[in-house]
């Protein structure tokens, strides 16, 4: 882990400590969960009133440049990244990029304080990240790009056939993340790379950019094998296909160990009210029964709806403990979602089930189109939020992928705007 060294004044090094821990925790507010947007805008104001302290500093005149930085923490190399990018002085970013190059773990720390600053910082920092000789580099600047939605031009048509597989997939996000109609043909290309991170990649941008042939063919197959994406494309995927194709690629490799998950997660990916009796059902086995009651919910709409959630069963479900003699340490896929009620929703649903047809793709209960979408982004969970991103651009190839991750500030501002 990286420590911050006695040499920064307590003060400072208790922010930058600070900032980390509340950086680690962000992190996993943005990925599929139960957070919303005000949720996020809470924990992003935590963040903010401690990195106020880092530009007083700053004023006084301490450079972030000079924080110590020890192990491979890339909170602590957000927190130090920040001031620095807003200092907007030639060479001030230089030191911590050369710290951090070499150190893959701490990348993420700096693609997020990248993606965290405000674009006024970042004008004369990002273009010399797009004209370094150092591909590492530019890949940070086209990352940046992608994040604050403007398009890098020239520098990604060109990184997009870099020798080196880090920079083709950071190219292919961004082909998404910006909707670069114009690179749908070579996302679609690169399908057959070498590299299964740059294959997935690639097949997932074409078809969020309109290809649903041999690109989505691809991510079908992506799918269906295991590996570090299979979950991410089996949710596009589910997307994309129709409502029979989607329930074709659920009776797929029937004696999977995931299988009964899967089957769950993705019908109310699929949407088609028929399965909601079978979630129903679901509900009743603890093993499963939040995953269910938030494919329900993904279905015909979000379960705070209905009332307070249920209780958890009376057995309980062997959960992580603090005890260090604690042999079970495997976080429960499900921790943070609610348990159903299910006499409850099965009430709610004999007496409101008739107003969804079969057949149909319903998505927190409505049909998919971009205002409903854009409602979804505002007052969803983050788990829906990333999936009416995607609807977005499915709905309208060419659509910037709405990022889900930035400063909520940011995203309300973007929101706002957004009819």
């Amino acid at each position: 882990m990286t420590s911050i060294s006695g040499a920064m004044p307590p003060i400072l090094a208790l922010h930058v400590e600070e900032i980390t821990f509340l950086w680690h925790q962000r992190e996993r507010l943005v990925e599929p969960s139960r957070v919303t947007l005000t949720d996020l805008s809470h924990m992003d104001n935590r963040i903010l009133a401690h990195l106020d302290g880092l530009r007083v500093a700053v004023d006084g005149g301490w450079h972030p440049s000079t924080a110590p930085l020890e192990g491979d923490d890339p909170g602590a190399v957000f927190a130090v990244t920040v001031p620095a990018l807003e200092m907007t002085e030639p060479g001030s970013l230089s030191a911590l990029l050369s710290a951090v190059e070499h150190a893959p773990a701490m990348h993420a720390g700096l693609t997020s304080a990248l993606g965290w600053t405000s674009s006024r910082f970042l004008r004369g920092t990002v273009k010399s990240l797009l004209t370094s000789p150092s591909v590492f580099r530019r890949r940070a600047g086209v990352a940046c790009c992608a994040m604050h939605g403007v398009d890098p031009k020239g520098v990604l048509d060109q990184m997009i056939g870099d020798a080196s597989p880090l920079a083709r997939a950071t190219a292919f996000r961004a082909s998404a993340a910006i909707g670069r109609l114009n690179l749908k043909d070579a996302c679609t290309a690169a399908i057959a790379d070498d590299d299964p991170e740059c294959r997935h990649h690639a097949a997932s941008a074409a078809v969020l950019l309109g290809n649903r042939t041999a690109a989505l063919e691809a991510l079908v197959r992506c799918a269906t094998t295991d590996g570090l994406f299979r979950a991410a494309a089996f949710s596009l995927a589910l997307q994309v296909l129709s409502v029979r194709a989607g329930h074709q690629l659920l009776q797929e490799h029937p004696d999977h160990p995931d299988r009964p998950r899967r089957e769950i997660e993705g019908s109310g990916l699929i949407g088609n009210p028929a399965y909601v009796p079978w979630l129903i059902t679901q509900m009743r086995a603890e093993g499963v029964a939040r995953l269910a009651a938030e494919a329900f919910a993904t279905v015909v709409g979000d379960l705070a709806a209905l009332g307070p959630a249920g209780e958890p069963p009376s057995t309980g479900i062997a959960e992580p403990t603090d005890d260090p003699g604690d042999p079970n340490v495997v976080m429960n896929p499900d921790d943070g979602l609610p348990w159903p009620d299910v006499k409850k929703i099965e009430a709610w649903w004999a007496a409101n089930g008739s107003r969804f047809q079969t057949g149909q793709r319903y998505f927190m209960g409505a049909p998919v189109t971009r205002e409903h979408c854009i409602d979804v982004l505002k007052n969803g969970c983050q788990r829906q939020r990333i999936l009416a991103a995607h609807y977005l651009c499915l709905l309208e190839p060419g659509t910037p992928l709405f990022n889900t991750s930035a400063p909520a500030w940011r995203q309300q501002r973007l929101l706002a705007t957004m009819t």
